[in-house]
C-alpha cells in the first residue's frame, strides 16, 4: 500500500459517489471496471466474490466499496474508499434536500420521475456486469439464468439462492 493507491481510491470513489443514482449498486459496473481493468487491484472473479459477500452481509450494499478498498490497500484503503464513496454523496443529498423543501410541486416531481429510469438502468447494468464475471462455464451461466428467472417469478429470499449456489460451488459443480 502507498499514498498513490489511497489517492486513486479516494478519487475514483468520490467521483463514483456523485454518479451513483440509485445507490452504490448502480455504480458496480464502474467499480468493476476501475478495480479490475484499470487499477488491477483484483481479478473479475475476486470482484464477483466480494460483491456476493457484500450482498450477504447485513447492512447497506455500500459494503462492496469497503471490501474493494481493503483489497487494494488494507484497512486504511477500506476507510478511505468508504469515506470517499459516502462523503460527497451525503453532502450532495443534504444540500439537495434543503433545495427540495423549497421546490415542492411539479418541477421536483418531474426531476424525481426522470431519475427513476436512470436508476433502474444503472442497477440492471450492475447485474449484467456481475453475472458476466460469474459466467466462467456453462453450468455457471445456467445457474445465473435460473436464479434470475426464479427471483423475478417468485418472492423468494435471495439468501436461499446464494446458499444453493454455494453448495453447488462446494460440490465443484460450478
Amino acid at each position: 500500500m502507498n499514498d498513490a493507491t489511497l489517492t486513486r481510491l479516494a478519487g475514483h470513489f468520490a467521483l463514483m459517489s456523485l454518479f451513483a443514482i440509485g445507490g452504490a449498486n448502480s455504480a458496480v459496473p464502474e467499480m468493476q471496471r476501475v478495480a479490475v481493468e484499470v487499477e488491477h487491484w483484483m481479478t473479475a472473479r475476486q470482484f464477483t466474490g466480494l460483491f456476493a459477500l457484500a450482498q450477504l452481509a447485513p447492512g447497506p450494499n455500500v459494503i462492496i466499496v469497503t471490501l474493494i478498498g481493503y483489497q487494494a490497500a488494507g484497512l486504511l484503503g477500506a476507510l478511505v474508499a468508504t469515506l470517499a464513496m459516502c462523503g460527497p454523496s451525503c453532502l450532495f443529498a443534504f444540500y439537495i434536500g434543503r433545495i427540495s423543501e423549497r421546490m415542492k410541486g411539479e418541477v421536483w416531481t418531474a426531476v424525481q420521475s426522470g431519475l427513476l429510469p436512470i436508476s433502474i438502468g444503472l442497477i440492471a447494468a450492475s447485474g449484467f456486469v456481475v453475472a458476466s464475471a460469474a459466467a466462467h462455464n456453462a453450468a455457471a451461466v445456467l445457474v445465473t439464468v435460473f436464479a434470475a428467472v426464479l427471483c423475478s417469478a417468485r418472492r423468494l429470499n435471495p439468501l436461499w439462492i446464494f446458499a444453493a449456489a454455494a453448495l453447488l460451488g462446494i460440490a465443484d459443480l460450478l
